[in-house]
């Protein structure tokens, strides 16, 4: 006889991801308010407390130190375990230095690979905590049973057998996924989840499996009754599978007998996958099961009979820009003068957006509609404005001048940080991209601002911030210097910007959600010191941690590095001859060609809308806004096809190739006499345990003397400077929503490009792969032989090889692409890169390089160390201005 099931219920609201209420209280330094979050968590029958402190301007290990060791003296709360959960291995580890029991790590998986799996696994068994292992590997997330099985079993494998784990320490987490989506292939998620779930059972004894439930309910937002209900028939069917905990709100759920017949019948249909029609069947039965909190879609123009200023506010906070020009001459006849009518309706409206975004109300693809129907009031109303002479909008908060900074072409995050800002009355004064320093010391002088903020997003853009800063410290200013963009890090602002300017607050802004927040408190008057210094204060310790942990570090020779070099075994390996040698080039490529390669989930990343594509357009956080996105999206597309608004073009080519220690000589001809270039790779140089290599991209090809004839292969793609063009005139026209998409979308279709012709690349050109047959969804996950590393990325951080690359293929006549200065490519949606075909390449990060290394591959190059210094800043072991100092003072 089976011993009676016991299920755990989590309680997941002491999460600052997950609670906006916990979130400001920690924030805000509540602690005593926060602990009430968890004792009422504990109080409606939560087992466990899942503690999460994952937040940007939170001090995430301090917070949850002190969060869990004011839990530990509270014995009502202390007395259930605690689920340490964050994505920083250092917070998980203060984490568990607080807890007095039994703790759970939340979580590991091997998405990255068995050696750091294994090693946060026996961090995790010798602080005595149990472990939740998501069912993600290498390949990604598993969504079919036995894949869930398989990733579980061999994550068990690893625990027990090498690890030593107590098996019965182990939850596994297999991945609920949103049903009734209407896309087919997510008919079967429940039914795989409660058939992994019985697999891993059988293949893992004495494991527990846990989940989050409301996942799968996500196409149903709005429905709380058939939500909760699903909720109930899950968690039966789930629990019998073998499902021992979840996160899921206990108080909510109706009891499984309870359910009409009608609507359990239904769900269950839908969970088990048991008839096609299931998901439409459930969708007529859910009508009539709408609560208070239902939204109905259907067309409402009720708010045309408000009064016009309140039609401008209903316009402006839904983005509805089809009668703004009608309203906006209503509310001037109205008005006193026309200026009023901005000071006025206007600016009431754009404040009320501003705090719905700020609330987390509203989402940055809608903010930006706003925007646009704000630009298009004002453009409406400047003629009249300027028949009265003389007269200003009313006085804004602050002045902020931004720019992409020199040899930078990326704008797409600075665009959206501006629309934000103006959205809050902040005056934002726009110097576009590649802007050198003096233009913008001089814009900042004559337009008397408030703020500088600099943006880039390739790696030399961050040695060309240092240099602003140091000449905003030269010229006695003390202005707030704002840093964003993908290459931007905290660490790299207060390692090297903050010290460079000494004279004026320096701060990282990570996102546009960010930014009106920091610019409030740069902008606050008495407060702008306090917070300044607290900025100041946090990046100092963050310096003075990396100083000490480049001393303590371990280190190795590149001697030593190239010693434990890839073991290839060139003796049984004929490398494949390409089919076209040499250079190809390719003019006004097929656009719907491309759009079925597009990658959408980092579209959505583009607008600050986390989360899974396609089940990100159904999300009860972001759907709202992730939905007409993606209509917009759509739309935008078939207009750029239809008009013909894209040109796009690309060059490919290959070369004789052999490689020289860590460089690869390319050849002119087959018989490998004339060199025409030689591409110059560096190597890992930290030190690697359990038999794997310190790599180099040098390793995948057939070395000099081997006697084995090898190939490279090298492109170039862009989705064209009509793109750039177009937005251009969106901008002109005052639509900066249109203008960002398009950029968005003129991004997708270059990595879109960059994978097709990769694919043609494996099946024709090279013809390696010519039996090639993979799904969209594979081409992203990268299941295919060979890799496209690119310069200025992890495996290749020198951003100035795709110089060689330019020049090897004649990029910029051919494919009318051209490096900046700083090696940027313009136009910005541009990819570029290198072909390799060996059926063991793989990509991987450099990581941390020592001054050997610098030094050698100075002298392969023919540069200076201080120039190699420079390009490769972000991967250096040591820090060069420390070690000159160092040597000027001995």
């Amino acid at each position: 006889m089976q011993p009676p099931r016991i299920f755990v219920n989590i309680g997941e609201r002491t999460n600052v991801t997950g609670s906006a209420r916990f979130r400001k209280l920690i924030a805000a330094g509540d602690y005593e308010t926060a602990l009430e979050v968890a004792r009422q968590q504990v109080e409606n029958g939560a087992s466990i407390l899942d503690v999460n402190m994952d937040e940007g301007l939170l001090d995430s290990e301090a917070a949850m130190t002190t969060f869990l060791n004011l839990i530990a003296a509270e014995p009502d709360i202390a007395r259930v375990p605690i689920m340490v959960d964050s994505s920083k291995w250092s917070v998980i580890e203060a984490g568990l230095k607080c807890l007095q029991g039994k703790g759970i790590v939340n979580s590991i998986s091997l998405k990255e690979g068995e050696g750091p799996f294994l090693e946060q696994a026996r961090k995790v068994l010798r602080y005595g905590a149990a472990v939740v292992v998501m069912a993600f590997d290498e390949d990604g997330q598993a969504e079919t049973a036995e894949r869930k099985a398989d990733i579980c079993e061999r994550a068990y494998r690893l625990l027990v057998d090498k690890v030593g784990f107590p098996p019965e320490d182990i939850i596994f987490d297999p991945n609920i996924f949103a049903v009734a989506t209407g896309i087919e292939e997510h008919n079967d998620y429940a039914r795989a989840f409660f058939e992994g779930t019985r697999l891993i059972k059988e293949r893992c004894p004495h494991v527990h499996v846990s989940g989050g439930v409301s996942n799968v309910s996500f196409s149903f937002r709005g429905n709380n009754a058939v939500r909760e209900a699903m909720h109930a028939c899950f968690l039966y069917h789930a629990i019998e599978a073998g499902l021992d905990m979840a996160i899921v709100n206990a108080g909510a759920l109706p009891v499984y007998q309870d359910i009409p017949e009608e609507l359990r019948e239904r769900i269950e249909d839908v969970l088990l996958n048991r008839r096609p029609d299931a998901t439409d069947r459930l969708l007529e039965t859910a009508e009539s099961f709408k609560g208070d909190g239902a939204k109905t879609k259907v067309a409402d123009d009720s708010w045309r009979e408000l009064p016009v200023e309140k039609r401008l506010e209903h316009a402006l906070v839904h983005g509805i820009a089809d009668h703004v020009e009608t309203d906006t001459e209503e509310a001037r006849q109205k008005a006193d003068r026309p200026l009023s009518v901005i000071e006025g309706p206007l600016m009431d409206g754009m404040s009320v957006v501003g705090d719905l975004f700020g609330a987390g109300k509203m989402f940055l693809p809608q903010v930006v509609k706003s925007a646009r129907v704000m630009k298009k009031a004002v453009a409406y109303l400047l003629p009249f404005i300027e028949a009265e002479k003389g007269d200003g909008p009313q006085e804004a908060k602050g002045k902020i001048v931004m720019a992409t900074v020199k040899g930078d072409v990326h704008d797409i995050g600075k665009n959206i940080v501006g629309v934000v800002l103006q959205c809050n009355n902040y005056d934002v004064v726009d110097l576009g991209v590649m802007v050198p320093c003096a233009r913008i010391l001089e814009t900042a002088v004559e337009e008397k601002a408030d703020i500088i903020g600099l943006s880039g997003l390739i790696t030399p853009s961050l040695d060309e911030m240092v240099y602003v800063a140091s000449e905003m410290q030269r010229q006695g200013m003390d202005l707030p210097l704002l840093i964003g963009g993908a290459t931007t890090s905290k660490m790299h602002t207060a390692v090297k910007i903050d010290p460079a300017y000494a004279a004026g607050p320096v701060v990282h802004v990570t996102d546009a959600s960010r930014a009106v927040g920091v610019v409030q408190n740069l902008l606050s008057g008495n407060a702008r010191a306090r917070y300044a210094e607290e900025i100041r204060a946090e990046y100092r310790k963050m310096a003075e941690g990396r100083r000490r942990g480049r001393t303590d570090r371990e280190r190795i020779t590149i001697g030593s590095a190239r010693a434990n070099k890839a073991d290839i075994g060139w003796g049984g390996y004929t490398p494949p001859k390409p089919a076209t040698p040499g250079v190809t080039v390719f003019e006004d490529y097929p656009v719907e060609e491309l759009i079925e390669r597009i990658d959408w989930q980092p579209f959505f990343a583009t607008w600050e809308l986390k989360g899974r594509f396609p089940d990100i357009l159904d999300d009860p956080k972001y759907g709202e806004a992730a939905r007409p996105l993606w209509n917009d999206a759509q739309a935008m597309l078939k207009r750029l096809v239809e008009e013909g608004w894209a040109k796009p073009r690309a060059v490919i080519g290959f070369w004789p190739a052999q490689a020289e220690t860590d460089d690869i000589r390319l050849f002119a001809g087959e018989d490998r006499k004339e060199t025409l270039e030689v591409v110059h790779t560096l190597r890992q140089q930290m030190p690697r345990e359990g038999g794997k290599a310190n790599l180099a991209l040098a390793d995948w090809i057939a070395p000099a003397g081997s006697g084995v004839a090898d190939w490279l292969g090298g492109f170039v793609v862009t989705a064209g400077p009509e793109l750039e063009a177009r937005a251009r005139e969106f901008e002109e026209a005052h639509d900066m929503y249109s203008s960002i998409l398009l950029k968005a979308l003129a991004d997708r279709l270059a990595e879109a490009f960059a994978e097709r012709m990769h694919e043609r690349v494996r099946r024709e050109f090279w013809g390696y792969a010519a039996d090639e047959d993979l799904s969209n969804d594979e081409l992203i996950a990268e299941n295919y032989r060979g890799i496209r590393p690119a310069p200025g990325y992890p495996a290749c951080p020198d951003h100035t090889e795709k110089r060689t690359l330019f020049r090897l293929l004649d990029a910029e006549a051919r494919a009318g692409v051209q490096l900046t200065e700083s090696c940027a490519m313009w136009p910005a949606s541009s990819v570029s890169g290198f072909y390799f075909s060996h059926p063991d390449a793989r990509y991987f990060g450099l990581g941390r390089i020592e001054r050997d290394q610098v030094e050698d591959y100075a002298r392969r190059k023919g540069e200076s160390v201080e120039w190699v210094e420079k390009w490769l800043a972000p991967s250096l072991a040591y820090d060069p201005d420390e070690e000159r100092a160092r040597k000027d003072a001995a």
